[in-house]
């Protein structure tokens, strides 16, 4: 007896240590970023666009990088959406408990959650160049969207397994049929599409490597999906690689930018999950 409450003891003293040195890891990289790059911005560069010595420590700012993260990740979201809600209630509702069908679906995303977005970027470029396409919004939507989807459905899937069988057995007994049943898990399932999209949206926003080859980089913002559009990731990379010191500071700033975005759709996200929370069949 004695000896299960000094394991209990250590493995409690274990858990608070890691929970402290993650925790000192996440303090540490928003001091630094946050330290350096706050002397460095301004409302300049939130609101205007790069001027023509910008990357040499002249005029402008970085709304072109801003703005094109923020419509990446919009199209990629509701793509990513509009793909894998179908997938989720297909594995979920359609096919049987147990179905190999399902299980080599899951498999597969499981295996492309954890393929790097630079594999992605350079699978989606070669296709690009196989069309003859240039680097475009477009491009950048499609290969942000090929990225988040594992994340989509593997995130809402593991939501769906944990509704209730009785819950769809109640739905069968009325009359109602798989279609309707799925209006019924998808209420259920809501927490689970917010953090997904929450999970997505992170990825997609702070991803460098898959845009670097699809979106490629412009200090204009897109007036349509045919034009190549700037993120704030790359923005950060080709300002830390210039050898003026004040460039390099902005890059910190852009960081610091692309950090406080992440935190206030991280609190949306909590909102979001907490009000769909409340509606759930207990």
């Amino acid at each position: 007896m004695k000896l299960r409450f000094i394991e209990e003891k250590i493995m409690n003293l274990l858990m608070i240590l890691a929970t402290l040195i993650v925790f000192g890891f996440f303090v540490s990289i928003v001091w630094t970023i946050a330290k350096t790059g706050f002397p460095s911005l301004t409302w300049e560069m939130i609101s205007q666009l790069p001027g023509g010595g910008f990357y040499l420590g002249k005029e402008g700012g970085i709304l072109n990088a801003i703005v094109g993260s923020l419509m990446i990740v919009l199209g990629s979201a509701i793509m990513g959406l509009i793909i894998s809600i179908p997938i989720v209630f297909y594995i979920n509702v359609y096919l049987k408990k147990g179905s190999k069908l399902a299980y080599f679906t899951r498999l597969s995303f499981d295996i492309l959650f954890g393929i790097p977005s630079i594999v992605y970027g350079a699978f989606a470029f070669t296709i690009m160049i196989f069309f003859g396409l240039k680097t475009s919004l477009l491009g950048g939507i499609i290969v942000a969207s090929l990225l988040i989807i594992p994340i989509f459905v593997r995130s809402m899937d593991e939501v769906a397994r944990s509704v209730s069988k009785d819950l769809l057995d109640a739905a069968y007994s009325l009359g109602a049929t798989k279609l309707e049943t799925c209006k019924i898990v998808i209420r259920q399932i809501a927490p689970g599409i917010a953090t997904a999209t929450l999970l997505s949206i992170g990825r997609a926003i702070g991803d460098a490597a898959g845009v670097l080859f699809t979106a490629g980089f412009t200090d204009n913002i897109p007036e349509s999906l045919n034009q190549p559009v700037a993120t704030l990731p790359l923005s950060v990379f080709f300002q830390l690689s210039s050898p003026i010191p004040e460039v390099r500071e902005r890059a910190y700033a852009a960081a610091l930018i692309l950090t406080i975005i992440i935190l206030i759709l991280s609190l949306l996200g909590r909102l979001i999950t907490s009000h769909f929370s409340k509606n759930r069949i207990k």
